[in-house]
């Protein structure tokens, strides 16, 4: 099914309004092929009230080959926990070899850290994303002061739809907190990756990772070394104006 602007304009307006499983069970019943991108702690509330609405869903991941040991250890547990199988997916081994090759395993250090979240997270995406109509994923708008603060919570995905394939994205968790996300995982005995009781509080690959002081923004953990308000990898690259 192919929606209008029109069309996604009301439905965002109606689910506003709503709860995250509210809008999770809208995403799960209006769009074919629809699978929930999982990798944090906002994104494992979404599991747990998937399998709580009782609706079949599925669960992707990205292996980008640089996460946390931690990191594998939570996916597995979800695994585990929920009895669903986490589809992964990976990167092409050539497009890695030539960048190792060509500029070694840190140059978004030197460089930025697009080029290397090019060929081991977006390219493995958007593969991944053309077998799907939809994806949901767990941005909320508190999470970057630059790129996330009007994020709706239903779009068509400009930056990954296709001419034969309109891809639709939710983000059922768009108003939520930091406070609630934790409130729900504590509440309702949801598992999250050990890393968040060192300090971390978005993870993403190890090398571009690290603990956040007290008072800093959850992001700002994330590719340090760079403009605090363009923090987004590429897999959310329509948020950036």
């Amino acid at each position: 099914m192919t929606f209008t602007a029109e069309e996604i304009q009301a439905l965002n307006d109606d689910l506003s309004t709503k709860t995250p499983q509210e809008i999770l069970a809208a995403a799960l019943d209006k769009v074919d092929n629809v699978a929930i991108s999982f990798s944090g702690a906002e994104d494992v509330v979404l599991v747990d009230m998937a399998a709580k609405l009782g609706k079949p869903f599925r669960v992707f991941t990205l292996d980008t080959g640089r996460l946390h040991k931690e990191t594998y250890q939570f996916l597995e547990a979800v695994r585990e926990k929920y009895g669903v199988s986490v589809e992964t997916t990976f990167p092409e081994a050539e497009a890695v070899q030539k960048l190792v090759d060509e500029k070694g395993l840190f140059s978004f250090y030197k460089d930025d850290h697009k080029e290397c979240c090019a060929v081991r997270k977006i390219g493995p995406l958007r593969k991944k994303l053309t077998t799907l109509g939809g994806w949901v994923t767990g941005q909320r708008k508190d999470q970057s002061p630059g790129t996330r603060a009007e994020i709706p919570v239903i779009q068509i995905d400009g930056a990954f739809s296709t001419e034969t394939n309109q891809l639709i994205k939710f983000n059922p968790l768009a108003s939520w907190s930091s406070a609630q996300v934790w409130d729900y995982i504590r509440s309702n005995d949801v598992p999250f990756n050990k890393l968040h009781e060192q300090g971390y509080t978005s993870i993403g690959c190890e090398p571009c990772t690290r603990p956040v002081l007290p008072n800093q923004h959850e992001r700002e953990g994330r590719w340090w070394w760079e403009e605090a308000t363009q923090k987004e990898c590429g897999l959310h690259s329509t948020n950036i104006k």
